[in-house]
C-alpha cells in the first residue's frame, strides 16, 4: 500500500445482506472499495433466518452472522454485555485495529462500540437518520447516542443536515464529525438504451410504504397522475384503498416489494421519480433513479436538497398541492432532460471508490486520537446528565470488569465473574488469529449487489 496505513476494519450494524436498504447497500459498497485500496475488512451483524456463522462475498469480503434473531424492526435484542465475548473474540481473531459502527438504530452497533472502547480500540460511528427531539422515541433515541458517542473518535454523517442533527443530538464537538455523502453504483444503474415515449408520462415510486417515507402524503397525491409504485410496508392498504376509492387499477401499478437487481428495470420504465419522505438524512434512491436518467421531483426535507443540482430535481414542501404542482413543473421540463447526460454527471459526482478516500483519511485521524485511562473516560460520560450519566458510568465500570476478568483470569480460576455463564472468556492466548484472505481487485471494477446474491455461501 506504499505510505498508506492499512487498516483492519471490523463493519457492524443490524443492518446487512441479505436484508436490503440505504445502510445495506452502503456498508457493502463502502467495504468493497476498502478492500481494492488494501484494507483489511469484516463485516459483523446478526444471523438472517437461517443465514448463521462465518460467510465470503465478493472481492473476499468476511462476514461474521453472529447467531442472535432479530427482535424488532430487524434489531437484535439489547443485551448490553451478553455480546461481548463475541465481539471480543471476533476483534482478536481478525487481528482488527477499528471498529466502525453504522446507524442510531442497530442495538448491535451501540454494544460492539461500548465493547471496543473499554478493550481499547478506537472507533468510528455513521449516522444514516435524522430524529427529533420532541417526541418520547426520539428523546431515549438521543441519549442512548449520547452514550455510544461519548467516547467515539470520529464520527460521519451523509449530509450537513445529518451532521448538524447529530451534533445537537450527541454533544459531540463538531470538529469530530465529518461530512461524507453516500454514492451510487452507476455500472448497475443506467438508462434505457432507448428514450421513452413523452406520449404517456409514468412516474414510478421505489419506497418502504411507511409513514416516515410520505406513504400518506403518496395517497393525496396519486389520483392526479399515472403511477408505478414498488414497495412494501404497513401503509400498502392505504394505497389499495385509494386506488379502489378512485377506480384507478389502469394508472396505478402496484409492484409489492422490489428486488434490488430488479430496481433499475422498473426505474427506466417511467419518466420521472417521486420521493415524498417526511424525513430523510441522504436518500440512495433519488441517487439511484438520477443515475438511470429520470428527472426527481422530492420533498423539501433534511439532506435531500443537498443531494442533486437544481436542474436534475424539483423540490417541493410535504403538502399533497405542492407535490402536485412540482410534478405538473417536472412534465413541463422533461424534454429538456437528456438521460445519458445525466447519467454521466452522476457519475463525476458520486463514486464510491472517492467515499471510501475519504474514509480512510477519518480513518488515519481515528487512529491518532490519545488514550483515556477509566476516570478520564468516567468523566465524559458523567457529563451526559445528572441521572443518566451516573447510569453510564456504571455501566462502563460494568463492562471494564467483565474485560479485565477475561484479560487477569484464566477460565478454570475460581472467580466471581465465572459463574456469569455469558461473561465466560477464552483466554486471549487460546485465541486462535486467522490468516488474511487477500483477493487481487481491479480499480475500476463495478461493484454489484448482484454479485453479492452469488458469492456469498
Amino acid at each position: 500500500m506504499g505510505e498508506r496505513k492499512r487498516h483492519r476494519i471490523l463493519m457492524v450494524s443490524d443492518f446487512f445482506y441479505p436484508n436490503f436498504g440505504g445502510v445495506e447497500n452502503h456498508i457493502y459498497y463502502l467495504s468493497q472499495c476498502l478492500l481494492k485500496l488494501g484494507h483489511k475488512v469484516v463485516v459483523m451483524t446478526h444471523a438472517y433466518n437461517n443465514r448463521s456463522g462465518v460467510r465470503y462475498m465478493t472481492g473476499g469480503l468476511k462476514v461474521y452472522y453472529v447467531p442472535w434473531k432479530p427482535f424488532l424492526m430487524q434489531n437484535t435484542f439489547p443485551t448490553f454485555y451478553g455480546t461481548l465475548p463475541i465481539v471480543r473474540t471476533i476483534l482478536i481473531r481478525e487481528k482488527i485495529s477499528l471498529v466502525h459502527g453504522h446507524q442510531a438504530f442497530s442495538t448491535l452497533c451501540h454494544e460492539a462500540l461500548m465493547h471496543a472502547r473499554t478493550m481499547g480500540y478506537k472507533v468510528v460511528f455513521t449516522d444514516h437518520s435524522l430524529y427529533g427531539f420532541a417526541d418520547a422515541g426520539s428523546i431515549h433515541m438521543n441519549k442512548v447516542l449520547q452514550f455510544t458517542l461519548a467516547e467515539v473518535s470520529q464520527a460521519i454523517c451523509v449530509s450537513h443536515t445529518s451532521k448538524e442533527n447529530t451534533v445537537l443530538r450527541s454533544g459531540l464537538p463538531p470538529e469530530k464529525v465529518f461530512v461524507i455523502p453516500n454514492a451510487v453504483d452507476t455500472a448497475m444503474f443506467k438508462p434505457a438504451p432507448e428514450r421513452l415515449s413523452s406520449h404517456e408520462i409514468v412516474i414510478v415510486v421505489i419506497s418502504r410504504l411507511v409513514y416516515r417515507k410520505g406513504a400518506d402524503l403518496l395517497v393525496e397525491v396519486i389520483p392526479e397522475v399515472r403511477f408505478i409504485v414498488g414497495g412494501d410496508g404497513p401503509k400498502r392498504v392505504r394505497l389499495e384503498e385509494m386506488r379502489e376509492k378512485h377506480s384507478l387499477q389502469d394508472r396505478v401499478e402496484m409492484l409489492g416489494a422490489v428486488q434490488h437487481s430488479k430496481v433499475r428495470s422498473v426505474l427506466i420504465s417511467g419518466h420521472i421519480f417521486l420521493n415524498s419522505s417526511l424525513t430523510e438524512a441522504f436518500c440512495i434512491a433519488i441517487l439511484e433513479a438520477a443515475s438511470c436518467g429520470l428527472l426527481t421531483v422530492s420533498t423539501r426535507v433534511g439532506g435531500v436538497p443537498e443531494v442533486l443540482p437544481d436542474d436534475m430535481v424539483v423540490l417541493a414542501k410535504p403538502d399533497p398541492s405542492d407535490m402536485v404542482q412540482a410534478i405538473e413543473k417536472a412534465i413541463s421540463i422533461l424534454p429538456t432532460i437528456d438521460p445519458q447526460e445525466m447519467h454521466n454527471r452522476m457519475k463525476e459526482l458520486y463514486n464510491w471508490h472517492d467515499v471510501a478516500k475519504r474514509t480512510e483519511i477519518v480513518y488515519d485521524r481515528a487512529l491518532k486520537c490519545s488514550n483515556q485511562n477509566l476516570l478520564q473516560r468516567l468523566s465524559r460520560y458523567l457529563s451526559c446528565g445528572a441521572w443518566a450519566g451516573k447510569i453510564f458510568c456504571l455501566v462502563m465500570i460494568i463492562d471494564f470488569l467483565f474485560c479485565a476478568s477475561s484479560l487477569n483470569f484464566r477460565v478454570n480460576t475460581i472467580s466471581v465473574f465465572n459463574y456469569l455463564p455469558f461473561i465466560v472468556h477464552q483466554p486471549e492466548e487460546d485465541i486462535e488469529e486467522v490468516p488474511d484472505f487477500v483477493l487481487s481487485h481491479d480499480q475500476d471494477e463495478g461493484i454489484s449487489l448482484d454479485n453479492a446474491n452469488h458469492s456469498s455461501r
